[in-house]
This record gives structure tokens, sequence and C-alpha cells, in this order.
């Protein structure tokens, strides 16, 4: 799926939908998610199928503003989930965000790092969650995607620009044992990143786009290495 861009997404529901509140999404705040439509990946432990296969929304951007100017004063921030929202052409729709005062968090497979880059240089976004999805090996069974390079770039440039970012990394101890995860923080570290690393449990739902259940093998957290904090989810 190729970026989309100009100002007729204003139009056009690339948004799936939108949860009006959350305080677990972005870190200390308040905020509204907006899940986009579509994803360049197809991770077979991703829950969100309905999302990623979507190819229209309930909602444009032109809406969303409407909705958010009904919350300046009760949301702290906004948080771009998806689906992958650098599918898109952020830049006008984030700038109309800052402007009614709000922080954005951007939940991103780092994949289109030239976005990502652009949002930065900017300053039109405040805090990114990077998803670390697998090591170069298990990349493209994992996500059947090939993109590992442009996932690596976006992750130098955060950490080059000592953006106020987070990684982390969805776990089936069928697809990832603490050998993989101990071989990711060794190239996260070897990279410069020396922030918290954030592991979420894999969510078995009737939507998960792999043919997967529940793990049959065991995940022994006694053999993860310190060279990281680790924060489960």
């Amino acid at each position: 799926m190729n970026i989309t861009k100009g100002s007729h997404l204003l139009n056009d529901k690339i948004i799936y939908d939108i949860t009006p509140f959350t305080h677990l999404d972005y870190p200390n705040k308040l905020a509204a998610i907006v899940w986009f439509c579509g994803c360049n990946m197809r991770c077979i432990y991703c829950y969100n199928s309905d999302i990623v296969f979507s190819k229209e929304g309930e909602y444009t951007p032109k809406e969303l503003i409407a909705f958010l100017k009904k919350r300046v004063g009760l949301l702290d921030g906004v948080v771009l989930s998806g689906g992958e929202p650098t599918l898109y052409d952020l830049l006008p729709l984030c700038r109309q965000i800052k402007e009614m005062g709000f922080s954005i968090k951007l939940d991103t497979n780092g994949t289109h790092p030239d976005v990502v880059k652009e949002l930065v240089t900017e300053e039109l976004v405040d805090y990114i969650a990077l998803d670390f999805k697998a090591k170069n090996g298990k990349f493209g069974y994992i996500t059947g995607s090939s993109r590992f390079d442009k996932f690596t770039e976006t992750l130098d440039f955060l950490i080059q620009r000592a953006f106020d970012f987070e990684v982390r990394t969805t776990v089936h101890p069928d697809l990832l044992q603490p050998e993989d995860i101990n071989q990711m923080m060794e190239e996260l570290k070897s990279r410069g990143y020396r922030g918290p690393y954030y592991l979420q449990k894999f969510i078995k739902t009737n939507n998960n786009i792999g043919d997967i259940g529940e793990p049959i093998t065991c995940f022994d957290t006694t053999k993860l290495s310190n060279l990281l904090p680790i924060v489960w989810r």
C-alpha cells in the first residue's frame, strides 16, 4: 500500500473508528484514539484484522476535527493508531490537531521513516510507540513484510534525535522465545536505545490474522537478560 497524499483525504473515510476516552494508551494523558484503516503488514498475532483489511472506515479526518473541537479542555491528547497511520499523509491533520492544543502520540511499525521524520522535524508529534515486531531473521515470517531496514531507519532516527519514544513487542511464545527477545534487546542497545522495553502479551480473539491460538510453548522469563529494563503489559 502506498502513502496516500492530498487534501482530498479530509473527506475520505480513512478512519475506521474513534475511541473517545482512554487513560491507558498515552502515558500520563487522557486521550482519544483514532484508528486508521489499512496496514502494510499481516502480523500473524494481530487481533485488529477488521481494521487491517478495511478499505473504508466510519469517519473522515474532517469529522474527526469536528469531534475533537468538542473535546478541547476535556482531553489532553490524541493517539493516532491503526492499522498503520503512516500509510497516509498525516501532516495536514496533525497541524489541525496541534492547533487545538492537543498532544499527539503516534503508534507505528516504523516502515515509513520519511513520514515519521517529517512529523518529528515539523514538531507535529510528541510521543511515538514504535513496534519492534521481530528480529530480522523472523521479521518476514511474523509480519509478512520485508521492510526490516525501514524499521531500523526509523529506530535510528528517533534515537539520534533523542526523541521521546518507546519500543514495544508483542510476545507469542510459539513465535518469539526469550533468546529472540534477548537478541532484539542486543540490537536495540547496540543502536543506542536505553529506554524501557515494553513486552505485550498475545491476545487471542476470533479476529487474529494468522491461524494461531493460545501458546503451546512456555516462555521462561528467567531467561531474559537485563540489557534493558523490561516492562510487561
